[in-house]
């Protein structure tokens, strides 16, 4: 009965997706899933995935470790702003790296 229950809330769960993308990154996946709450109002779900691999050979055990980020729209444009900056600061600071080497 659990089991139906954890079935049918992902399910309604892929329902309120409205868009979907997904970037491979080496060993993470970032999946950018817009949704739509209760009030029809569209948030974007940021969700990183890495792969975890416990053990060696036969033994080893393949998991997947999951974090999540809501962001809504009232927070978009403070958000890209504070992306754009913190991007912005690690190409400078790489660069900077770069030349003095």
């Amino acid at each position: 009965m659990e089991d139906l229950k954890k079935k049918m809330s992902a399910d309604m769960n892929d329902k309120e997706i409205v868009f979907s993308k997904s970037i491979k990154a080496g060993k993470r996946i970032y999946y950018l899933d817009v949704k739509k709450n209760r009030k029809d109002e569209m948030f974007l779900a940021i969700t990183e995935s890495k792969k975890v691999i416990m053990g060696e050979g036969d033994d080893s055990q393949v998991s997947f470790e999951k974090h999540k980020i809501f962001l809504y729209r009232e927070d978009f444009q403070k958000f890209m702003a504070g992306l754009t900056e913190a991007i912005y600061f690690i190409d400078r600071n790489d660069m900077n790296d770069y030349i003095s080497r």
